[in-house]
């Protein structure tokens, strides 16, 4: 499964189960008006191919992206630009995990982008930006909304309403990273975490992302409905009971995602 691209290139690695959107419109990696709705396509299409396990979202070169093409803004509708955030959020309703490793620039749609995946490691280069306000506009595609729940409101505002950058450092102090490395071990780091999320049952990797999910904006009685709702609902697949099977038996599980 190839989709059409542009301005970034799928790399699929059957062996690893592993599927890479590498964007790559060197050197700053601008991501252009026609390329949301292929992204969305892109992980679409791998949340629907067995043969995948994991998606990562990189960058070519010493950045991550700079961001989004910027005339092109003039040239979409009002409506069009109204509805961005639901191509970035295909990251997010994606079922299988999904990691963004970033390095250099990592700013405005690109920002909203990584936030929207489910692990961000980021190289001591990064430098992640909502830097819309500097055009007269705001973030577009979930980005204050997504920033916000992340790091808080204040910190939020001082990032996006400052058009501050946020250091690699900074991104793993908050919690927006769950790792920082050297640039230099950015990919050894990513093929590691892939090499992680692939031991796991893909059943209930992908019930429990449904379940962060869900609940993020829910009351806490509501989300934790939702998570016994989902706990008993696993309880009667073959993937627990081979887990039970095997930890009574002190071996490696063979979950098959069923």
């Amino acid at each position: 499964m190839k989709p059409e691209s542009d301005g970034f290139r799928i790399e699929l690695d059957p062996e690893n189960e592993r599927a890479d959107i590498v964007l790559d419109r060197p050197p700053l990696n601008v991501v252009r008006m026609a390329q949301r709705p292929l992204l969305r396509a892109a992980f679409e299409a791998f949340d629907r191919d067995p043969a995948v396990r994991v998606v990562v979202v990189r960058g070519e070169g010493e950045h991550f992206t700079s961001g989004g093409d910027i005339p092109g803004f003039m040239e979409a509708s009002p409506e069009t630009v109204s509805q961005l955030h639901k191509n970035i959020a295909a990251a997010e309703r994606c079922s299988k995990p999904v990691i963004a490793a970033i390095r250099g620039f990592c700013m405005g749609v690109g920002f909203e982008l990584a936030l929207a995946c489910d692990f961000r490691i980021a190289g001591k280069t990064a430098r992640m930006a909502l830097p819309e306000i500097n055009l007269g506009m705001i973030p577009g595609s979930g980005g204050s909304a997504r920033l916000q729940r992340m790091i808080g409101i204040s910190r939020a505002k001082n990032v996006a309403m400052r058009a501050r950058r946020i250091t690699g450092q900074e991104a793993y102090d908050w919690g927006l990273a769950c790792e920082l490395v050297e640039d230099s071990d950015l990919e050894t780091a990513t093929d590691a975490l892939v090499k992680e999320l692939r031991r796991f049952s893909p059943l209930a990797q992908r019930t429990l992302k449904q379940v962060f999910n869900a609940g993020e904006n829910a009351p806490l009685e509501q989300a934790m409905e939702i998570e016994g709702q989902a706990y008993g609902r696993l309880r009667m697949s073959a993937d627990f009971a081979e887990g039970v099977a095997s930890f009574v038996e002190k071996r490696r599980p063979n979950f098959r995602g069923e």
